[in-house]
């Protein structure tokens, strides 16, 4: 198993983006479908799907409870919005999948999770949803990926497909250990989900560990304290769903999606201060360190995924 490479410009510029040429329509950026949200915590799905934007991805989705949707609807006014049935507690209700399925397999990248409530209706969701998709890239964050154990041979089919986000305590749920055991150790953590699930984790933290399920490695520390704030996930979600749209590999999306937030972080934190600055502030910063990075790849760049682990999960 090889040690870990840091992320760096160098790295992101030996695997560059899809390039997107003048004349290209919408269609050419792909398509994100972002579904969470709650009565109580809407914001999170505009977050998510501001970012999938901001990141270069060409359609936006949007689904969220029905209550809600019309308000998010004229706040996000790029994006199409469903209203999704709901539960008496002001959740998504499982009984949304049917809906959803008709509008996933034309999504080139879909997020869920993001604000979602009441874990028993997000795994019954969850399970529902990855035995009817096929074919779209997947990014699991916040409540979708807490049953993700007992839901594996609904997620087998999509192994080299599936990206995960999860923060100690999601990490702790997610294998059913504590936080304390996941904190001592989270590269290990990772390597643990991302090989039984089959997934590419992006571990996050003060240094965010992005792992393989051949238990490649690449760590980020370079964001800093500011971005420990409400809904900053929800951003590096989106803008890993957005890349994914685009056409990049779950690991590019990722590496990438890590750098792009952090970088994110370590602008506005000198801008504005090192802590106080906001999630909504985050998406704004990516498309001008993407065209920083978007020069011609540094030849060699010794580590970039190896072709063994790009076949393996792409």
């Amino acid at each position: 198993m090889s040690g870990e490479h840091p992320v760096t410009p160098e790295l992101l510029r030996g695997m560059p983006l899809p390039q997107h040429q003048d004349g290209d329509d919408k269609d050419g950026r792909g398509s994100v479908l972002v579904v969470g949200g709650s009565v109580e915590v809407p914001g999170a799905v505009l977050l998510s799907g501001v970012a999938a934007l901001r990141a270069g991805a060409g359609r936006l989705r949007l689904a969220t409870c029905r209550s809600v949707a019309p308000q998010l609807g004229l706040l996000v006014p790029e994006a199409l919005v469903m209203g999704l049935p709901e539960t008496p507690d002001g959740g998504i209700a499982p009984e949304a999948a049917a809906v959803l399925l008709q509008r996933c397999q034309s999504s080139h990248a879909i997020l869920l999770g993001p604000g979602m409530s009441e874990p028993e209706a997000v795994e019954a969701l969850t399970a529902e949803l990855l035995r009817g998709l096929d074919g779209p890239f997947l990014v699991l964050d916040a409540a979708a990926m807490t049953g993700l154990l007992r839901a594996r041979d609904a997620l087998r089919p999509h192994a080299g497909r599936v990206v995960i986000t999860p923060h100690a305590g999601e990490m702790a749920r997610l294998l059913e250990i504590s936080r304390e055991e996941v904190e001592a150790d989270p590269l290990a953590a990772a390597r643990r989900a991302a090989a039984q699930l089959q997934v590419v984790v992006a571990m996050k933290g003060g240094c965010t560990h992005v792992v393989t399920p051949q238990g490649e490695s690449w760590n980020w520390a370079g964001g800093g304290i500011g971005l420990a704030t409400s809904g900053s996930g929800d951003t590096l979600a989106g803008i890993i769903a957005g890349l994914l749209a685009r056409g990049a590999t779950p690991v590019q999306a990722t590496l990438w999606g890590v750098f792009l937030h952090g970088e994110a972080g370590r602008r506005l934190a000198h801008s504005r201060g090192p802590v106080g600055f906001l999630a909504r502030e985050l998406p704004g910063e990516v498309p001008g360190i993407m065209a920083e990075l978007g020069g011609p790849p540094a030849p060699g760049s010794p580590a970039a995924p190896s072709a063994a682990a790009e076949g393996g999960i792409a």
